[in-house]
This record gives C-alpha cells, sequence and structure tokens, in this order.
C-alpha cells in the first residue's frame, strides 16, 4: 500500500458512526421538547469523535406507520424514544436484547429498583434501561372551582369529598356531578340547570387529556383494568370498560362536560390542548403532560374511585436499540448516555419521573421552578402504586391493527350523538 492510500484508509477508519434516533412513538415530538433534544444531540456529538448522532422527528400520529416501512425496506433507525408498553408493542420483536452488550461493558444495573428493571424485560430478553415513570393523576384549576363555589378536589387518594357541606366518596358519581356544576354556557348557566345550552358551552368540566390515537384504552382505566383478549385469544369487553364507555360517551352526549371532537378541535380548546386553554376544570393525565402545560393556574389532586378502588393508568417509557442495527456498541453508547448524562434534561422536558431513587429529589425541584404555584407532586407519586394491573398497554395480537379498530371506536363516540353504545362495543368486539 503506498503512502497515499494508507493516509485515504486511515481516514476512512477514523470517520464516525452515524447512529439515528427516531423520535415519535412516545413524548419528544412535540415543538416544546424538540429544542432540549437537538441540545443533547449537540453536546453529544461534541463530546465524541468516534460517534455521530442524528435525530429524526416523525409526530405521533404516523410514527408507527412510518417505522414499519423504515424496518421493511431495511431503513431502521438505530434507537428508538422514549417509548412506553404500547408502542414497543407494535414492533414486538424488532429490539435488541441489552443483556451482552450490558455484561461486556459492565453497565450497573443496581442503580434501578429490582422491579424497574424487570419491567424492562420480555420474551426478547432484557430491551431496555430503566428511564421514567408517568403516574396519571388529576390536573384541575382552583380558580374555577372558586367561581363555583367548589371545594377543591381531595389530594389524598380515598379521601372523601365535601359536597353542598356533606362528605361523599370522591368517586365516579361525585366527579361527574362536579364536572357539570364546572360545565357553563354562554349564559353563565351550568350543565345541572335546565336553561343549559350545550350549544353554547364555553367551559367544561372535565376532560381525558391526550388519550386519542393509540390509546383508546386509556380513556376507560378510571373504571379498574382490563384486557381486550381473553385466555383463549378471543376478543372480550370487560364488565367495567364496557361501564366506563358508557361513562364517557354520556359524559359528552349526555351530561355535556366533557367535549366532543368538534369542540375538543377548536380554537375555544386550544385546537386540541383543552386543559391548556383555561376552560376546562378538570383533566385526567399522566405526569408528561407537565411538558406542554404552561402557567401556574393549576395544581394535582387524586383519581376518583370505581366500585371502591382508584386505578391510576401508568406509562414508564425508556429507549430501545432496533435488533437491524449495524452498529450495536455505539448504539449502547448512545442508549446509555440519554439514559445517564443527558437523564435529567430529558426527564425535564418528557415530565417524566426519574426512575432512579436518587435523581428524583432534583426532577421535582425542577418542576417548582417551572411552575411556582406549589404543585403537590406527592400526589404524583402516591399514584405509582395504584397502576393499572394488568397495564392498558398489554400487547394484542395484531397490535396495530387491533389499535386502528379501538381508535375507529374511539373517534366514532367523540363525534356521533345518538349511539347505541352496548351496540357499538359488540361491533367492536366482533
Amino acid at each position: 500500500m503506498t503512502a497515499a492510500l494508507a493516509v485515504l484508509a486511515g481516514a476512512a477508519l477514523a470517520q464516525p458512526v452515524t447512529i439515528t434516533w427516531f423520535v415519535g412513538l412516545g413524548a419528544g415530538a412535540q415543538p416544546e421538547q424538540q429544542a432540549a433534544q437537538d441540545a443533547i444531540v449537540e453536546r453529544f456529538n461534541a463530546e465524541h469523535d468516534d460517534i455521530r448522532l442524528e435525530i429524526v422527528y416523525v409526530t405521533n400520529e404516523v410514527s408507527v406507520t412510518t417505522l414499519s416501512t423504515l424496518i421493511a425496506t431495511g431503513e431502521a433507525p438505530d434507537i428508538v424514544g422514549p417509548v412506553g408498553g404500547a408502542g414497543s408493542a407494535a414492533f414486538a420483536g424488532n429490539f435488541l436484547d441489552l443483556t451482552p452488550l450490558i455484561e461486556s461493558t459492565g453497565y450497573d444495573l443496581s442503580q434501578f429498583p429490582e422491579a424497574a428493571v424487570e419491567n424492562q424485560r420480555t420474551d426478547e430478553g432484557l430491551i431496555g434501561i430503566p428511564f421514567a415513570s408517568f403516574p396519571a393523576f388529576l390536573y384541575y384549576r382552583p380558580a374555577l372551582f372558586d367561581e363555583a363555589g367548589l371545594e377543591y378536589p381531595p389530594a389524598e387518594i380515598g379521601a372523601p369529598y365535601v359536597l353542598d357541606g356533606q362528605e361523599v366518596p370522591w368517586d365516579i358519581d361525585t366527579l361527574t356531578e362536579v364536572a357539570k356544576r364546572l360545565t357553563v354556557d354562554a349564559n353563565g348557566y351550568d350543565a345541572t340547570e335546565p336553561e343549559f345550552d350545550p350549544t353554547q358551552t364555553v367551559q367544561w368540566g372535565f376532560v381525558n387529556q391526550w388519550a386519542g390515537a393509540g390509546a383508546a384504552r386509556q380513556n376507560v382505566t378510571l373504571f379498574g383494568p382490563g384486557l381486550l383478549v381473553d385466555e383463549a385469544g378471543n376478543a372480550q369487553m370487560p364488565d367495567n370498560w364496557r361501564e366506563g364507555w358508557r361513562w364517557y360517551y354520556d359524559a359528552i352526549w349526555t351530561h355535556h362536560f366533557m367535549p366532543s371532537a368538534d369542540e375538543d378541535g377548536s380554537d375555544l380548546l386550544a385546537a386540541g390542548n383543552p386543559f391548556e386553554s383555561g376552560n376546562v376544570a378538570m383533566a385526567q393525565s399522566h405526569l408528561w403532560y407537565t411538558c406542554c402545560l404552561s402557567g401556574t393556574e393549576w395544581d394535582a389532586a387524586a383519581l376518583p374511585a370505581y366500585d371502591g378502588e382508584v386505578t391510576a393508568r401508568l406509562h414508564a417509557d425508556t429507549f430501545r436499540i432496533m435488533r437491524q442495527t449495524d452498529n450495536p456498541e455505539e448504539a449502547f453508547e448512545v442508549l446509555t448516555y440519554l439514559t445517564g448524562p443527558a437523564s435529567m434534561d430529558l426527564l425535564a422536558v418528557y415530565g417524566g419521573m426519574p426512575t432512579r431513587p436518587g435523581d428524583q429529589a432534583a426532577f421535582f425541584a425542577a418542576l417548582d421552578e417551572k411552575y411556582s404555584q406549589g404543585v403537590n407532586w406527592d400526589v404524583a407519586r402516591a399514584h405509582v402504586a395504584f397502576a393499572d394491573v394488568p397495564s392498558h398497554e398489554t400487547p394484542m395480537p395484531n397490535h396495530n391493527r387491533a389499535n386502528d379498530r379501538l381508535d375507529q371506536f374511539k373517534s366514532l363516540l367523540d363525534s356521533q350523538p345518538g349511539l347505541d353504545v352496548d351496540a357499538e362495543i359488540d361491533r367492536l368486539i366482533a
């Protein structure tokens, strides 16, 4: 080899490996989050000569289709995330078992609770490093309760509510009554009054915030956990979820305290971010919603009980390496950077509670700087113990097709009055 060829060969060997990070299956695709992620990519590249990290953003609505196409065409990214159970279930069989890389690098898993590590283990092996937990709880706007002369919802799970001077259980029935009183039309009548005009609603009592595409099962977890597939692999609708869908539909079309699809997308409700608009009094959502909620005129409260039990849906997100990667060692180095040195910056914009116990105090302190009203973060911590088991993100046969059909079902309920809900559920199951 000539000296010139040796120089060229050496230059070729020195070229950094490119690792592609695909964002969109879960959090991270919102405009508010992209700047922080871009900064982390820039910082990683400045610190590494041998790896070049590139980030690709795809909206949630098309993320599953886009990733499926990339896999089918042999162009799969190296890393996807943050992604939780639902997004992972859609691509079962496509993730790399990290065990050999953890063993070869000596990566320390003891920094995480053992249960959190085991939560990342599937039939494929250990496919993730624990990263973020997102418990669901109740967001509410105190000013709207004050205006209606209502007590705030309780912060303690299982505590009673004071309605009209009487202690009553904080359950679905009480939430329904309170939500109706907090739903107001343009003439100032609330949804409990005969003069109320639902076509002129300007304030709603309750919403399931961002429980839409690919996540239809989230909407009925207030009524307890459930599975849509029985032990024999047949489709089913648990009785508690059937009751939940009836309640959900009546909330929109009979009691009018939850917005329809058209109302949700209106300018009055911030074009699809209803609680952020200030015109919704209560919202069930996850801790990740702090990513995209401005202002300080809100607080956290307990979710209501159904049949004496409280169920708080739980998301647990991390990053995964695709088994199709050509560079598993470099991808693992990026993965441990995202879940290590970059984790607190990412958790701050995702709104995820750190899985590392030692990081949680700093995480909530950072949230206090953003939300100076004094949010009761103990509410979020407490709801972890009431997680839905089995999870609403449990994989289903033909998972993507099943989710598409569930989305169609939810969209129908959101947009069409006068339906026979039980008949639509039976059609869904069939």
